[in-house]
């Protein structure tokens, strides 16, 4: 997922400048545009006024899909104090938004 493109698409989708982004969301053109080319990876709370700004719900910045994404189904096979149990975990207790965060997070790492 490419979050700098997803972010234009939305804009552009919704007919919206940088600059009527920076008026709806507080942040600066120069950083909306350091986003959208790539260079700047946006923290969850930018990627929250991002949303507002572009008047969508967080996950729909990070998931391509119709409709609202489905949680990852965890089988409970797996020995209770493994450390991937915990992680299962943790991801499981996370909201929707969280844990497509940390897929797009993971698939960048596991690319470098």
């Amino acid at each position: 997922m490419d979050i700098a493109k997803r972010l234009r698409e939305l804009r552009e989708a919704k007919k919206y400048s940088q600059g009527d982004i920076e008026r709806r969301s507080g942040l600066l053109r120069s950083y909306i545009s350091r986003v959208e080319g790539g260079y700047t990876v946006p923290s969850l709370a930018t990627l929250e006024k991002f949303a507002k700004a572009l008047e969508v719900e967080p996950y729909q910045i990070l998931f391509e899909g119709s409709g609202r994404p489905i949680g990852p189904k965890v089988s409970d096979s797996s020995a209770p104090d493994r450390p991937s149990r915990r992680l299962l975990k943790f991801f499981e207790a996370a909201s929707a938004q969280n844990r497509k965060l940390l897929l797009t997070v993971a698939s960048k790492l596991a690319k470098s």
